[in-house]
């Protein structure tokens, strides 16, 4: 499959996969200098790139786990989602968890872009709905 990328900066960078069987491309920040993320901050950081998600599909922006473990940032919504009709520039809300600050330079990779089917689904209203052996069991049933 395809996905149709427009650099709307000359300094973007393509998305990259880091191995043969990553799930996750790595998206690139564009930055004009260095952007300083203080503790419990979020900061939008361009990609300088807008794609062209297939009908059907969704692309779904996640951590990248080095950075999230070894520096505290990762998106703020927890799992961006690009969908298949937007057309402007991808940016990533990037949150520092951690206690100190930190920076993400230009050409950083900064957060992973996966593309994924999804199920188009209408919602139907009944008055009951058909049971199962968990039932009504929220937060923390299964398995007790």
């Amino acid at each position: 499959m395809k996905v149709n990328i427009k650099k709307l900066d000359e300094r973007a960078v393509i998305p990259t996969f880091g191995s043969e069987f990553s799930a996750g491309a790595d998206l690139y920040a564009v930055c004009d200098s260095d952007v300083t993320v203080n503790p419990s901050e979020t900061v939008l950081i361009h990609t300088g790139l807008s794609m062209e998600i297939p009908e059907g599909y969704a692309g779904l922006i996640y951590a990248r786990s080095g950075l999230a473990s070894k520096k505290g940032l990762a998106p703020a919504n927890k799992v961006g989602v690009v969908d298949a009709d937007y057309r402007g520039e991808v940016m990533v809300a990037l949150h520092n968890h951690g206690s100190t600050a930190q920076t993400v330079s230009n050409g950083e990779r900064i957060a992973q872009l996966v593309v994924t089917p999804f199920l188009k689904v209408e919602f139907e209203v009944k008055d009951e709905l058909s049971d199962t052996v968990r039932g009504k069991g929220g937060f923390g049933s299964t398995g007790k």
